[in-house]
């Protein structure tokens, strides 16, 4: 299981375009937004700086990219080659695959996520969660129901062209209502509400809290294991092999 870790590690590498979405353009977007004058001076209407609003949605807009579109669009390509077919009849096992991959893109979310949060530190001062046990238990949960949602687009999608395509219709809509666009302290009540109940808008207010040092509110992390749990018993029910 290792070696077969390593070796989906190793191919994941070779893709410039996966390695650049998950692991660069996040902390490239951070810099963006740090540079800007505007993001280092307390905003009136949000209540801190840009860069300390936007950190933790950049942290989130990376979990997005990893799960919405990275881990659907390799698991159906590996199907449509047939590699998943071939390797059901070795011992290897299919299932290993899909093993391996998931911790490939779990890898890559904690590097992201200590990429996007050191550089924002480093570069800007943004401090690190105060809650560290609240942002491990969001960081956790958050990942878990990105996945379970990318498994599940990998188990309905027939070809990776579609995954991809599901994968925008999802993203721009979730990354919306988590407050990339406008900060979530700008929209009117009743988005945020609805926010609220998005796997994304979720992860946004339970790291939110862990930045401020409490534990992330219960609403937030019923939502999120909610979407873990039904979309990944979904996945495991739907998912095709073949």
């Amino acid at each position: 299981m290792n070696r077969l870790t390593v070796v989906e590690f190793k191919l994941f590498l070779r893709d410039p375009t996966a390695y650049f979405w998950t692991l660069l353009f996040p902390v490239a977007l951070v810099v963006i937004v740090g540079s800007l004058p505007a993001s280092r001076e307390v905003s009136a209407e949000i209540g801190q700086r840009g860069i300390d609003y936007f950190t933790p949605v950049l942290v989130v807009l990376a979990f997005a990219l990893v799960g919405l579109f990275i881990t659907p669009t390799y698991l159906v390509s590996y199907r449509e080659k047939g590699i998943l077919r071939r390797l059901s009849t070795t011992p290897v096992g299919p299932a290993r695959v899909l093993i391996a991959q998931l911790a490939v893109q779990t890898t890559v979310a904690v590097a992201t996520t200590v990429l996007v949060l050191g550089t924002a530190a480093l570069l800007w001062d943004v401090e690190l969660p105060a809650s560290a046990g609240g942002f491990l238990l969001a960081f956790v949960l958050s990942v878990t129901a990105v996945l379970a949602i990318g498994l599940f687009l990998a188990s309905v999608m027939k070809t990776s062209k579609a995954a991809t395509g599901a994968g925008s219709v999802l993203f721009f809509p979730l990354m919306f209502f988590a407050g990339l666009y406008v900060p979530r302290e700008q929209m009117p009540a009743a988005v945020n509400q609805i926010g609220d109940f998005t796997p994304l808008g979720a992860s946004v207010l339970a790291f939110g809290d862990a930045a401020r040092g409490n534990w992330p509110g219960m609403t937030a992390l019923l939502v999120l294991a909610a979407y873990a749990v039904v979309f990944g018993v979904a996945a495991a029910r739907l998912f095709r092999w073949e």
